[in-house]
């Protein structure tokens, strides 16, 4: 029941979405089950938002100084308790925002250090934290000078995009010039301009580290990591490009390794000075142990966190949001089933005209959903251009062996119909 105008006996939390955000339905539901009231902030104003002031905010999400003065002013009226990112962008800008609400948060410059891969990267590198070997290039520098200066097999990457977007391994000089070029135009988008001008300039470059690919999902209390799982990919990432399409869960890895990966994380954490909140971290494992590839300040994206379950049923947004509120969670131990999604990737460039076999799939024992994201008629664009997937398959069962098998099957009974024109 309302106290004064604004609040409420019910803790409040703003949501920063993204327009093009996956999240948004999974995190207002895990709000609407745990009784919160929600803020929901994106770049665009919303044209319900005069019929519902205390529930919507328009941000510039470029502009975090300017988002968290909005915020502020709007905090006055209606008092906020937790502020939560989806994203690497959005992450950042929570912290401001919570810094200058008097929140519990990451220290700004612990989420830039987690958005920047080049900052990242020197960060981890100063700390001991193992990784490859990295160079910072410019794009006014000659690719054709810089081709002589890396070690090959090398991986070229954007310094500030997700999801594997303009991600590119050269095995040689020819190979990295056609790569930078590429990597250039990309940088060149208008809309990854605005992002950030000034990161769209810089592209970073790694050598190649040969193994298996896992991925961290885990928690910051108080700077201490504690698990929330650890996937495998059982598909081999090794380039040219390295679009992510397994994850399975339970990993596995022998008890040693896993211990070890969990240990390299919390140091990358501890080195880019995140403290709280979720933390998702990509490695690669080889014979020399793990080697920390990213740590982001958020949760793992697109809607792969509907493989998880905790404690009593509670989803990865209700462990979140529990967290930000300060409120008790009672276990964040994983179910014991194993579970996985496929990230369905493009196969070609052009235009979803149809999708057939999507019931097949779904009898095959083990799925549990099919989420199609992708409309008929929409233009598809493939990595290293694209960032996005056709949609997701979901899978559990008593085995992660079991789980990967499903995923495969269904995969292979979806037909993407796809024309040029």
């Amino acid at each position: 029941m309302p106290v004064h105008e604004g609040y409420t006996l019910m803790p409040r939390i703003l949501l920063l979405f993204p327009t093009r955000t996956y999240r948004a339905p999974d995190f207002m539901r895990a709000a609407e089950r745990l009784g919160v009231d929600v803020v929901v902030a994106s770049e665009e104003a919303s044209s319900l938002a005069e019929k519902n002031p205390a529930g919507l905010l328009a941000l510039d999400f470029h502009r975090p100084d300017e988002a968290a003065r909005v915020v502020t002013a709007f905090a006055q009226r209606y008092p906020i308790d937790a502020v939560i990112g989806v994203d690497d962008d959005t992450a950042m800008v929570a912290a401001q925002i919570a810094a200058a609400l008097g929140l519990p948060h990451n220290s700004v410059e612990s989420t830039r250090a987690a958005r920047y891969k080049d900052l990242m990267r020197r960060l981890l590198a100063r700390a001991g934290v193992p990784g490859p070997q990295f160079w910072v290039f410019s794009l006014d520098d000659d690719p054709r000078v810089l081709a002589e200066q890396v070690a090959y097999p090398c991986v070229l990457k954007p310094t500030f995009l997700a999801a594997s977007r303009g991600v590119i391994r050269a095995d040689g000089k020819s190979e990295f010039l056609a790569a930078f070029r590429r990597i250039e135009a990309i940088l060149h988008d208008p809309d990854v301009i605005a992002r950030d001008a000034r990161a769209a300039r810089r592209i970073l470059v790694e050598s190649y580290i040969p193994g298996h690919e896992v991925a961290l999902e885990g928690l910051l209390v108080g700077g201490e990591l504690r698990l929330l799982a650890l996937f495998d990919k059982p598909d081999p990432l090794e380039g040219p490009y390295f679009e992510e399409t397994m994850y399975v869960t339970p990993s596995r890895h022998s008890p040693d390794s896993q211990s070890a990966i969990i240990e390299c994380v919390a140091r990358a954490a501890q080195a880019l000075g995140l403290k709280e909140g979720p933390v998702h971290a990509e490695l690669r494992i080889n014979e020399e142990g793990p080697q920390v590839i990213e740590i982001a300040a958020r949760s793992i994206g697109g809607l792969c966190s509907r493989t998880l379950r905790f404690g009593t049923g509670l989803s990865l947004e209700e462990i979140i949001i529990r967290h930000a509120l300060g409120l008790d969670i009672a276990s964040l131990h994983r179910e014991r089933r194993a579970a996985g999604v496929m990230m369905i990737p493009i196969p070609r460039a052009g235009i979803l005209r149809e999708v057939r076999g999507i019931e097949d799939a779904r009898a095959v024992p083990g799925i549990e959903d099919i989420t199609i994201t992708a409309h008929l008629g929409q233009r598809l664009i493939p990595l290293p251009e694209g960032s996005r997937y056709l949609g997701f398959i979901f899978s559990r069962a008593d085995a992660p062996e079991r789980v990967e098998a499903a995923l495969r099957q269904a995969h292979s009974r979806l037909t993407f119909i796809i024309s040029d024109e």
